[in-house]
């Protein structure tokens, strides 16, 4: 058994496609009526299907997961980040832990969690 996709669930699936197109060059693979699939394995689900096939409510900001990536000049995309996507609410800004390592934390359009951190 292998791990496939990760599923995030998303208001509108056009505006969320475009934004992980902007900060993570995310490249459509697939468009399925209200699921997306795109590279990487990343799968967009437009919160009318979620909500219809689990009967439950979408908990935004739960903090309980987070998309991570990792980026080598993490000072130039916390700079697009705040040029492209300027009403981002972070959870961290860009902070360097005692080891090294630098990320920052903050939430896409519909509140799912995503770290950028620096390799290693």
């Amino acid at each position: 058994m292998r791990l496939k996709n990760i599923l995030i669930v998303v208001k509108d699936i056009e505006k969320s496609r475009k934004f992980y197109h902007d900060l993570f060059g995310l490249d459509l693979v697939l468009d399925n009526d209200g699921n997306m699939i795109l590279t990487e394995g990343l799968v967009l689900q437009d919160e009318k299907i979620w909500k219809a096939s689990l009967d439950r409510e979408i908990i935004p900001k739960s903090n309980s997961c987070e998309l991570y990536f990792e980026e080598r000049d993490i000072e130039a995309f916390a700079e697009k980040l705040e040029r492209l996507y300027p009403a981002t609410e972070y959870v961290t800004h860009l902070m360097t832990y005692s080891w090294g390592k630098r990320v920052i934390r903050f939430y896409d359009l519909d509140g799912n969690m995503i770290e950028v951190g620096t390799p290693g």
